[in-house]
């Protein structure tokens, strides 16, 4: 009986707590928090999850194959953002001094290309920490 709690709490929450990661991390360029805060949020979801059903269960949700694509993706990602400054004849990640419409303080699409970066940088770690629990956990069995 309490496995079915348990189980059924996570299969609810599970949800939210994704939605609520990736809040933060698009989020994070106007308010507290940000990608590395927003990716973690994500990654203990699914560590969560993983804990709760098991690793089988937990590698179904996220493959080893798709923790390595977000991994190379989420890095890819960040040094692409990170290049327009290059391309546009400024230094590596420069935001407003490449010409990068930064919007208004405060609104949501401020900050120009940080909300970007951010979101590799959420991907990134969130896979990197499920990656880590998984590899963790194979040496312990």
């Amino acid at each position: 009986m309490k496995d079915f709690v348990l189980k059924r709490i996570v299969a609810l929450l599970l949800p939210f707590i994704q939605m609520f990661g990736m809040y933060v991390i698009l989020h994070g360029h106007v308010s507290p928090g940000g990608a590395f805060a927003g990716g973690i949020v994500l990654g203990l979801g699914l560590i969560g999850f993983a804990t709760v059903y098991g690793l089988d269960k937990g590698k179904a949700k996220m493959p080893e194959r798709v923790t390595i694509i977000t991994e190379s993706y989420g890095t890819l990602w960040y040094g692409l953002m990170g290049m327009v400054g290059i391309f546009k004849g400024a230094p590596f990640l420069a935001n407003k001094l490449a010409g990068v419409n930064v919007g208004a303080p405060g609104a949501l699409n401020s900050g120009g290309l940080i909300g970007l970066i951010g979101f590799g940088v959420g991907i990134r770690v969130a896979s990197t920490m499920v990656t880590l629990f998984f590899t963790m956990m194979e040496e312990e069995a």
